[in-house]
């Protein structure tokens, strides 16, 4: 009789056990499923509190709100704030539409030790009004990079030139992951567009989106850079001026390297009929 009550007590106490750590752990997993996703924004490739690779591949779906353009904008942060890596996501159907619209987007980050940070998602708002800014924030565990390197990508600056003299670029400084090849890095960053803060301080980019470069190549004796695009490089582009400021930021951004003393735009291999005014 006694072996039978002890019984019952060790089935009861495990029993207890076992409610009690689902209704503790229940609370914790719910959490972290809702840091992850908001009423707008769901990111699948990612747990919360989860230790990023480099880069990250950021995939999810949003409201079709989000977007401008079928990109929004995201960054790696660190628990301050101080933004590691920024890149954009881009809808992978049509995006204009008030439903879900699944996305893919690529970043890159550089941090010096490993730490905690955020990943944060960010509602495109070409209107720039604060009533209409939304962001969702993950967070998460960042790894401490490989060795890096600082380089410089040019852009207009709308403060600095306000009367936007086309050809008149200036320097933002970078920092990337070391390479050799570091004028297609460069190229690349420039690609991405100035910043959140680089935009506050006048900064802004007359390169379409979705500009790639399809090959570089240097004559070490001449000091001539052959850099070739895809047609979005032109794409819909219009305007003497425009087409100046183009030239020139791929131009600067390139012979900031004492190899490269002259630059030669092409597109799909198209030299003669580019970029016209």
């Amino acid at each position: 009789m006694n072996k039978n009550i002890l019984i019952s007590i060790v089935i009861i106490l495990a029993a207890i056990i076992v409610i009690l750590g689902a209704v503790l752990l229940w609370p914790v997993e719910l959490n972290r499923s809702q840091l992850q996703q908001s009423s707008d924004v769901k990111v699948f490739s990612l747990t919360a509190g989860e230790k990023i690779s480099n880069p990250f591949i950021a995939e999810g779906e949003a409201k079709g709100t989000w977007f401008f353009e079928a990109s929004f904008p995201i960054k790696i942060t660190d628990e301050q704030g101080n933004v590691l890596g920024a890149s954009f996501v881009q809808a992978q159907s049509d995006w204009m539409t008030e439903n879900f619209v699944p996305f893919r987007g690529e970043i890159s980050f550089v941090s010096p030790i490993a730490q905690k940070g955020y990943l944060v998602l960010s509602k495109d708002n070409p209107s720039g009004l604060p009533e209409n800014d939304k962001e969702i924030k993950i967070p998460v565990e960042i790894p401490k990079t490989a060795e890096t390197m600082k380089i410089k990508v040019y852009f207009n600056n709308n403060k600095m030139d306000p009367e936007f003299s086309c050809n008149k670029v200036f320097p933002v400084e970078r920092e990337i992951l070391k390479t050799e090849s570091t004028g297609s890095a460069a190229l690349a960053e420039l690609f991405k567009g100035p910043t959140e803060d680089e935009k506050n301080q006048g900064f802004f980019t007359s390169i379409n989106d979705g500009v790639l470069l399809q090959s570089l190549m240097i004559g070490m004796e001449s000091g001539t850079a052959w850099a070739d695009f895809n047609e979005q490089l032109e794409y819909q582009v219009g305007g003497s001026c425009r087409v100046s400021a183009i030239r020139a930021q791929i131009e600067q951004t390139l012979k900031q390297f004492s190899t490269i003393k002259n630059v030669v735009i092409s597109i799909d291999g198209r030299t003669e009929d580019i970029l016209q005014p």
